[in-house]
Protein backbone atom coordinates (compact mmCIF):
# COMPACT_ATOMS: atom_id res chain seq x y z
CA UNK A 1 0.00 0.00 0.00
CA UNK A 2 1.10 3.57 -1.06
CA UNK A 3 -0.14 6.61 0.66
CA UNK A 4 -1.71 9.24 -1.64
CA UNK A 5 -2.66 12.93 -0.54
CA UNK A 6 -4.88 15.16 -3.43
CA UNK A 7 -5.75 18.24 -0.85
CA UNK A 8 -7.88 20.28 -1.47
CA UNK A 9 -6.07 23.48 -2.61
CA UNK A 10 -5.59 26.63 0.06
CA UNK A 11 -7.27 29.42 -1.11
CA UNK A 12 -4.56 31.57 0.54
CA UNK A 13 -1.82 29.86 -0.65
CA UNK A 14 -0.08 32.43 -2.45
CA UNK A 15 -0.35 34.93 0.14
CA UNK A 16 0.72 32.94 2.87
CA UNK A 17 3.72 31.93 0.91
CA UNK A 18 4.53 35.15 0.46
CA UNK A 19 3.94 36.26 4.01
CA UNK A 20 6.24 33.83 5.74
CA UNK A 21 9.06 34.12 2.85
CA UNK A 22 8.58 37.92 4.03
CA UNK A 23 9.26 37.16 7.32
CA UNK A 24 12.66 35.26 6.80
CA UNK A 25 13.79 37.85 4.18
CA UNK A 26 13.19 40.52 6.96
CA UNK A 27 13.98 38.53 10.55
CA UNK A 28 17.54 40.17 10.65
CA UNK A 29 16.26 43.80 10.22
CA UNK A 30 13.70 43.03 12.24
CA UNK A 31 15.80 41.92 14.84
CA UNK A 32 17.95 45.14 14.75
CA UNK A 33 15.06 46.92 16.03
CA UNK A 34 14.13 45.19 18.70
CA UNK A 35 11.62 42.35 17.05
CA UNK A 36 12.09 38.59 17.38
CA UNK A 37 11.14 36.14 14.78
CA UNK A 38 10.65 32.64 15.87
CA UNK A 39 9.57 29.64 14.29
CA UNK A 40 8.09 26.93 15.95
CA UNK A 41 6.55 23.49 16.50
CA UNK A 42 5.84 20.79 18.29
CA UNK A 43 7.34 17.14 18.21
CA UNK A 44 5.23 14.57 20.05
CA UNK A 45 5.28 11.65 22.33
CA UNK A 46 8.62 11.06 21.69
CA UNK A 47 10.00 7.44 23.24
CA UNK A 48 12.48 7.11 26.04
CA UNK A 49 13.55 4.05 24.97
CA UNK A 50 16.23 1.91 26.63
CA UNK A 51 17.99 -0.72 24.29
CA UNK A 52 18.61 -3.84 26.25
CA UNK A 53 21.93 -4.21 24.91
CA UNK A 54 24.63 -1.55 24.26
CA UNK A 55 25.43 -0.48 20.29
CA UNK A 56 28.42 -2.28 18.86
CA UNK A 57 30.61 0.41 16.84
CA UNK A 58 31.31 0.17 13.13
CA UNK A 59 34.69 -1.91 12.62
CA UNK A 60 36.22 -2.47 8.67
CA UNK A 61 33.57 -4.30 6.77
CA UNK A 62 30.94 -3.87 9.39
CA UNK A 63 28.24 -1.23 9.97
CA UNK A 64 26.77 -0.11 13.44
CA UNK A 65 24.96 -2.21 14.80
CA UNK A 66 21.64 -1.55 17.18
CA UNK A 67 20.24 -3.42 19.61
CA UNK A 68 16.43 -4.36 18.15
CA UNK A 69 14.94 -4.90 21.80
CA UNK A 70 14.14 -2.11 24.10
CA UNK A 71 12.47 -1.43 27.38
CA UNK A 72 9.80 1.46 26.93
CA UNK A 73 10.04 4.27 29.98
CA UNK A 74 7.06 6.54 28.68
CA UNK A 75 6.66 9.46 26.47
CA UNK A 76 8.04 12.87 26.57
CA UNK A 77 6.12 15.88 23.94
CA UNK A 78 8.64 19.35 23.37
CA UNK A 79 7.91 22.61 21.54
CA UNK A 80 10.73 24.04 19.80
CA UNK A 81 11.51 27.88 19.14
CA UNK A 82 14.01 28.57 16.25
CA UNK A 83 14.51 31.76 16.14
CA UNK A 84 15.12 32.98 12.68
CA UNK A 85 17.86 35.71 12.61
CA UNK A 86 19.97 33.99 15.03
CA UNK A 87 20.14 30.20 14.34
CA UNK A 88 19.43 29.69 17.95
CA UNK A 89 17.03 27.27 19.86
CA UNK A 90 15.33 29.25 22.39
CA UNK A 91 13.10 28.25 25.36
CA UNK A 92 12.01 24.86 24.54
CA UNK A 93 9.12 23.41 26.88
CA UNK A 94 8.59 19.82 27.34
CA UNK A 95 5.79 17.78 29.18
CA UNK A 96 3.47 14.85 29.14
CA UNK A 97 0.84 16.52 27.04
CA UNK A 98 0.40 18.77 24.04
CA UNK A 99 -2.78 20.45 24.75
CA UNK A 100 -4.28 23.78 24.12
CA UNK A 101 -3.20 25.73 27.14
CA UNK A 102 -0.02 23.78 26.79
CA UNK A 103 0.74 25.70 24.01
CA UNK A 104 -0.50 29.02 25.66
CA UNK A 105 2.08 28.42 28.49
CA UNK A 106 4.53 27.73 25.69
CA UNK A 107 4.16 31.30 24.01
CA UNK A 108 3.95 33.01 27.47
CA UNK A 109 7.09 31.58 29.24
CA UNK A 110 9.05 32.31 25.48
CA UNK A 111 7.53 35.89 25.43
CA UNK A 112 8.44 36.61 28.46
CA UNK A 113 12.45 35.57 28.24
CA UNK A 114 12.97 39.10 27.14
CA UNK A 115 10.52 41.46 28.10
CA UNK A 116 12.32 44.22 26.33
CA UNK A 117 11.51 42.92 22.67
CA UNK A 118 9.13 44.96 21.26
CA UNK A 119 6.93 42.48 19.12
CA UNK A 120 7.12 38.83 18.30
CA UNK A 121 6.61 37.03 15.50
CA UNK A 122 5.77 33.07 15.14
CA UNK A 123 5.97 31.20 12.23
CA UNK A 124 3.36 27.96 12.56
CA UNK A 125 1.26 25.66 10.95
CA UNK A 126 -2.52 25.24 11.08
CA UNK A 127 -2.80 22.78 14.55
CA UNK A 128 -5.68 23.84 15.80
CA UNK A 129 -4.10 24.56 19.15
CA UNK A 130 -2.21 27.40 17.02
CA UNK A 131 -5.68 29.07 16.49
CA UNK A 132 -7.53 28.43 19.58
CA UNK A 133 -10.01 30.01 22.02
CA UNK A 134 -6.99 30.23 24.99
CA UNK A 135 -4.56 32.02 22.45
CA UNK A 136 -6.94 34.51 21.19
CA UNK A 137 -7.80 35.44 24.71
CA UNK A 138 -4.41 35.36 25.82
CA UNK A 139 -3.27 37.70 23.16
CA UNK A 140 -6.41 39.74 23.99
CA UNK A 141 -5.52 40.26 27.21
CA UNK A 142 -1.85 40.90 26.59
CA UNK A 143 -2.59 44.04 24.11
CA UNK A 144 -5.60 45.34 26.48
CA UNK A 145 -7.98 44.65 23.40
CA UNK A 146 -11.42 44.91 25.16
CA UNK A 147 -13.54 44.41 22.58
CA UNK A 148 -16.33 41.11 22.42
CA UNK A 149 -14.31 38.23 21.11
CA UNK A 150 -17.97 36.78 20.45
CA UNK A 151 -19.23 32.70 21.17
CA UNK A 152 -16.59 29.82 19.75
CA UNK A 153 -18.86 28.13 16.44
CA UNK A 154 -21.52 30.71 16.79
CA UNK A 155 -20.23 34.25 16.13
CA UNK A 156 -17.39 36.93 16.08
CA UNK A 157 -13.58 36.71 16.83
CA UNK A 158 -14.11 33.00 18.14
CA UNK A 159 -16.53 31.92 15.27
CA UNK A 160 -14.20 30.14 13.51
CA UNK A 161 -10.65 28.29 12.85
CA UNK A 162 -10.51 30.67 10.05
CA UNK A 163 -11.78 34.32 11.96
CA UNK A 164 -9.58 33.08 15.00
CA UNK A 165 -6.09 32.88 12.55
CA UNK A 166 -7.31 36.20 11.54
CA UNK A 167 -6.94 38.01 14.30
CA UNK A 168 -4.25 35.81 15.49
CA UNK A 169 -2.19 37.17 12.33
CA UNK A 170 -2.72 41.23 12.59
CA UNK A 171 0.30 42.83 12.60
CA UNK A 172 -1.00 45.61 15.14
CA UNK A 173 -0.59 42.99 17.99
CA UNK A 174 2.65 42.78 19.92
CA UNK A 175 2.62 38.86 19.31
CA UNK A 176 1.62 38.15 15.42
CA UNK A 177 1.01 34.87 14.19
CA UNK A 178 2.07 33.80 10.78
CA UNK A 179 0.15 30.21 9.19
CA UNK A 180 2.20 28.29 6.65
CA UNK A 181 -0.05 26.98 3.91
CA UNK A 182 -1.98 23.81 4.37
CA UNK A 183 0.09 21.15 3.83
CA UNK A 184 3.21 22.93 3.58
CA UNK A 185 4.19 23.02 6.84
CA UNK A 186 8.11 22.21 5.33
CA UNK A 187 8.37 25.58 5.09
CA UNK A 188 8.37 25.90 8.95
CA UNK A 189 12.51 26.71 9.87
CA UNK A 190 12.10 24.38 12.88
CA UNK A 191 10.93 21.81 10.64
CA UNK A 192 14.80 21.38 9.36
CA UNK A 193 16.22 21.78 13.05
CA UNK A 194 13.69 18.81 14.66
CA UNK A 195 15.25 16.73 11.53
CA UNK A 196 18.68 17.47 12.96
CA UNK A 197 17.62 16.57 16.70
CA UNK A 198 16.12 13.54 15.53
CA UNK A 199 19.01 12.33 12.86
CA UNK A 200 21.67 13.31 15.74
CA UNK A 201 20.45 11.90 18.86
CA UNK A 202 16.64 10.58 19.00
CA UNK A 203 17.00 7.81 16.28
CA UNK A 204 20.21 6.32 18.03
CA UNK A 205 19.83 7.40 21.10
CA UNK A 206 19.44 5.28 24.75
CA UNK A 207 17.23 6.62 27.42
CA UNK A 208 17.34 4.86 30.64
CA UNK A 209 13.86 7.07 31.68
CA UNK A 210 11.81 9.89 30.31
CA UNK A 211 14.08 12.80 33.11
CA UNK A 212 17.16 10.67 30.99
CA UNK A 213 15.27 11.74 27.29
CA UNK A 214 14.55 15.13 28.63
CA UNK A 215 18.11 15.82 29.93
CA UNK A 216 19.76 14.73 26.47
CA UNK A 217 17.37 16.36 24.56
CA UNK A 218 18.33 20.06 26.45
CA UNK A 219 21.85 18.88 26.51
CA UNK A 220 21.59 18.60 22.59
CA UNK A 221 20.42 22.12 22.57
CA UNK A 222 22.69 23.58 24.56
CA UNK A 223 25.67 21.89 22.53
CA UNK A 224 24.14 22.86 19.05
CA UNK A 225 23.64 26.69 20.61
CA UNK A 226 27.19 26.53 20.90
CA UNK A 227 28.95 24.87 18.46
CA UNK A 228 26.41 24.87 14.95
CA UNK A 229 23.69 27.52 15.56
CA UNK A 230 23.12 29.99 12.72
CA UNK A 231 20.36 31.32 10.54
CA UNK A 232 19.49 28.89 7.95
CA UNK A 233 19.73 30.41 4.61
CA UNK A 234 16.20 30.55 3.19
CA UNK A 235 15.79 30.56 -0.76
CA UNK A 236 12.54 29.48 -1.21
CA UNK A 237 9.97 32.30 -2.23
CA UNK A 238 6.94 30.88 -3.57
CA UNK A 239 8.26 29.53 -7.26
CA UNK A 240 7.44 26.27 -8.43
CA UNK A 241 10.13 23.83 -6.89
CA UNK A 242 10.37 21.76 -10.42
CA UNK A 243 8.81 21.69 -13.99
Amino acid sequence: MRYWLTPAADADRDTKIADVCGVYRTAAERAQVGQRTISTDELTYVQALERLAPDLPPRPGKVARHEFEYKRHGTLSFMINFDVASGHVVCPSDGPTRTEADFVAHIDRTVGSDPIATQWHFVLDNLDIHRSESLVRYIAERDGITDDLGIKYVCGVLRSRASRAAFLADPTHSIVFHYTPKHASWMNQVEIWLSILVRKLLRRGNFRSVNDLRHQVHAFIDYFNRTMAKPFKWTYQGKPLCV
